[in-house]
C-alpha cells in the first residue's frame, strides 16, 4: 500500500524510505517517553498495539484498509496525551504528520 500511495502521489522512493526511517525514530522516541510516564495499563497496551500496527504497515505493501484505522487510533491517543503527557503528544503528532506526508 505504501509503495502504491507513494507512486500515486508522485513521491520519490527516497522520501518514502526517509519517512519510514523518520517514523520509526519517532516511534522509538515515543516508546522511550512512555517508559518515563505513568500511564494506565489500558493506555500502555493501546500504545504498544499501535506501535506494532504502524511498524507492520510500514513493512507491508498491502495494508490499505488498516491505514485509516491506524491513523484514527493515533489521533485518539494524541488527544488522550494532550493534557497530561505533552511530550508523548508531540511525538504522536509527529508520527501522524509523517504518515500523512507519506500519503497514509
Amino acid at each position: 500500500m505504501v509503495s502504491t500511495l507513494v507512486g500515486a502521489f508522485g513521491f520519490f522512493s527516497d522520501n518514502r524510505i526517509m519517512s519510514n526511517k523518520q517514523i520509526r525514530q519517532l516511534l522509538a522516541k515515543l516508546q522511550d517517553e512512555i517508559k518515563k510516564t505513568e500511564l494506565d495499563d489500558d493506555t500502555q497496551s493501546l500504545v504498544r498495539e499501535l506501535d506494532s500496527d504502524i511498524h507492520d504497515l510500514l513493512d507491508s505493501s498491502d495494508e490499505e484498509s488498516e491505514a485509516e484505522s491506524i491513523l484514527k487510533r493515533a489521533k485518539s491517543l494524541e488527544a488522550n496525551f494532550a493534557t497530561e503527557h505533552p511530550t508523548a503528544e508531540r511525538f504522536m503528532r509527529e508520527v501522524i504528520e509523517a504518515l500523512a506526508r507519506m500519503g497514509i
